[in-house]
């Protein structure tokens, strides 16, 4: 369990992990064949929770965090814009202003339980594009709307959608899943 409770970081494409970071080789190393962001655990850690904080900061760097419905394909975290009320629509909210003028954002996925020997969190950051079509935009609701069966009754197919490309991983703490908690869409 000790060797689960340590963080770590890493960086990808363009950089190494921070200076003076203490990172894990076995986790450092990236194959040729497959130069994913994530580790399979954590990417198995992400796939069977249900709910991720958006972190985002307007131009003033005031902090604005909302939960969200999220999926990953490959190294993007996408976030779709659904019908759940909100004070204000599509363009207009918050979290899509802010990533027009900033597009420098988190993403934070977590476990908690009484039991504090599980709990475990993942940190993504990168940068956010605001998708409105395309096909990346269609395969993205696609992959959300298969992940959450809410989303087949809403329509959200010209619903704008937020591709964050991962360029940072943090974790930290027990990832591990358990045979209670189920991959919610297969796509890990």
């Amino acid at each position: 369990m000790q060797a689960c409770r340590r963080s770590v970081e890493r960086r990808f494409p363009g950089g190494a992990a921070e200076p003076g970071r203490a990172v894990s080789a076995e986790l450092a190393v990236i194959r040729a064949a497959d130069r994913h962001m994530l580790s399979d655990h954590e990417r198995r850690f992400l796939m069977t929770r249900r709910v991720g904080h958006l972190a985002t900061a307007d131009i003033g760097a005031i902090p604005h965090v909302v939960p969200v419905c999220f999926t990953i394909s490959q190294d993007t975290l996408y976030i779709t814009i659904d019908e759940k009320p909100k004070r204000v629509g599509g363009a207009a909210l918050k979290r899509v202003r802010n990533i027009e003028r900033n597009p420098m954002v988190a993403i934070t996925v977590d476990r908690y339980d009484e039991d504090w020997t599980r709990l475990g969190w993942v940190m993504l950051r990168g940068r956010a594009d605001i998708l409105r079509a395309g096909t990346e935009h269609d395969r993205a609701q696609e992959l959300l709307r298969a992940r959450y069966r809410q989303l087949a009754a809403m329509q959200i197919a010209d619903r704008p959608v937020i591709a964050v490309r991962l360029e940072r991983v943090k974790s930290w703490g027990d990832l591990s899943v358990g045979a209670d908690e189920t991959d919610h869409d297969g796509q890990a």
